[in-house]
């Protein structure tokens, strides 16, 4: 009975279709002494595994790392972009003007004044004007359309 269910379990085995705990049925099978003659030739892949799974792997493996790679590049990459930006602006820059609205007389200083308010009366009278024109559509708009 035991045989033909080693049999059964060996032929699903070789099918790929055997569970963890088949599979060690099968180890603990072969590795005892009283295996049939006609399974012999399967023992000593079954003592292999047996004897490979207790293998440890005692060397040690050292790896390169690539953080010294990543820190030089980004060292390397931040001062090539400041050498860049400072490049641009250096040789972008725009000639410094000496009128930085200052005169030198105070009549100068005056008559600049005088200019640039006469020319924002001028645009605040444009805008009471529009502001006439906004009062009398309202005056309008009451007129036609009666409200309580």
């Amino acid at each position: 009975m035991e045989l033909n269910r080693i049999e059964s379990i060996l032929e699903k085995y070789f099918q790929g279709e055997t569970s963890v705990l088949e599979e060690k049925e099968l180890k603990v099978y072969f590795s005892s002494t009283d295996v049939a003659q006609h399974l012999e030739k399967y023992k000593p892949l079954f003592g292999y595994f047996s004897k490979a799974s207790s293998e440890e792997f005692k060397q040690t493996i050292t790896l390169p790392t690539k953080k010294e790679n990543v820190k030089w590049l980004s060292i390397a990459a931040s001062v090539i972009v400041l050498l860049g930006i400072s490049t641009f602006t250096y040789l972008h820059q725009p000639e410094k003007a000496n009128d930085l609205g200052t005169y030198e007389s105070p009549e100068e200083a005056f008559e600049a004044t005088q200019k640039a308010l006469s020319m924002l009366s001028k645009n605040v009278n444009v805008g009471i004007e529009s502001v006439t024109y906004i009062n009398e559509f309202q005056n309008s708009k009451k007129s036609v359309f009666k409200t309580k």
